[in-house]
């Protein structure tokens, strides 16, 4: 089973498109540099660690504090502390991701992950500033569980049909599967890790909302689109040569020409209704084809 995980990511890190080897890397990398700042801070006078978490990676759920801090509103998201937290996050992650690239672009996947991740963030600033119960648990928020439920809900929201194979369960649906973990992250909003489970349902909600608004052709992570367009300009080479052919009638087209949005909605419905396997092979390359997008 971790032969076949460790080639599929392997494949996500090599694919020229993809964005989400990168996230996973960063995420990676920011466990790696919290608990390196741990062992540091163990053997030596040095609290490189307490500093790391409080002031850099950790956002505390009372705005007081956070607002001195804002960049931890989005720092918090891309951190983790203990393993099976960053292992369980980043498999989710992994497989929940990939539907969303296959359906809707790696770009698109991006948006998700980064507005999803802000979104819960400021869903648990008010809540637990607003609701009195809530006041009185105010703790460090840590992890990319609410970015990881706007994926996971978005493609559920998508493909509600597409199945998973779990280990001694055989194949589910994984709308199943986001509606028990939702279930589960709604009875822990009064547990102990109550703000954990708030930004679940806050990033659930917007994956939900992202993709009905994209259904009716609002692209609500438009902004973070082009930004990341414009910072892989920066490194990147453009081509001065564009080849274009001509049909018989006389209009041309170019080589990397892409189904318009009225198409790829009316795919992604019909693999609403009927799942991805009911999609033709000419429909299938178009939602491929968008996805280079």
């Amino acid at each position: 089973m971790f032969d076949s995980i460790a080639k599929d990511l392997k494949y996500q890190f090599q694919k020229k498109h993809s964005l989400l080897g990168i996230i996973i890397i960063i995420n990676v990398s920011i466990f790696v540099i919290i608990n390196l700042s741990y062992f540091i801070s163990w053997v030596s006078p040095l609290n490189i660690y307490g500093f790391l978490s409080e002031y850099i990676f950790s956002m505390n759920t009372s705005w007081k504090i956070t607002m001195y801090r804002p960049w931890t509103i989005f720092t918090t998201f891309i951190s983790h502390e203990g393993f099976m937290h960053i292992l369980s996050n980043m498999l989710g992650l992994y497989y929940f991701g990939s539907i969303i690239e296959e359906f809707i672009n790696s770009k698109r996947l991006l948006s998700l992950y980064v507005l999803g991740g802000f979104m819960s963030s400021i869903i648990v600033l008010l809540i637990c500033n607003l609701i009195p119960y809530f006041e009185e648990h105010h703790a460090p928020l840590l992890g990319a569980s609410g970015a990881v439920f706007a994926i996971s809900v978005a493609a559920a929201t998508i493909a509600p049909d597409y199945e998973f194979n779990l280990i001694l369960i055989g194949p589910v649906k994984i709308k199943w599967i986001v509606l028990v973990y939702l279930f589960l992250s709604f009875i822990g909003t009064v547990g102990s890790n109550a703000a954990g489970n708030i930004a679940h349902l806050g990033g659930a909600v917007f994956g939900y909302i992202y993709i009905k608004q994209l259904k009716n052709g609002t692209d609500l992570g438009k902004p973070i689109t082009r930004l990341n367009e414009w910072l892989s300009g920066l490194f990147k080479k453009k081509s001065p040569i564009k080849i274009t052919y001509r049909n018989n009638s006389g209009s041309s087209y170019s080589n990397n020409s892409t189904p318009d949005q009225k198409e790829i909605d009316e795919i992604l419905d019909k693999i609403s209704r009927s799942g991805y396997e009911s999609l033709t092979k000419e429909e299938k390359q178009k939602l491929f084809k968008a996805s280079q997008k």
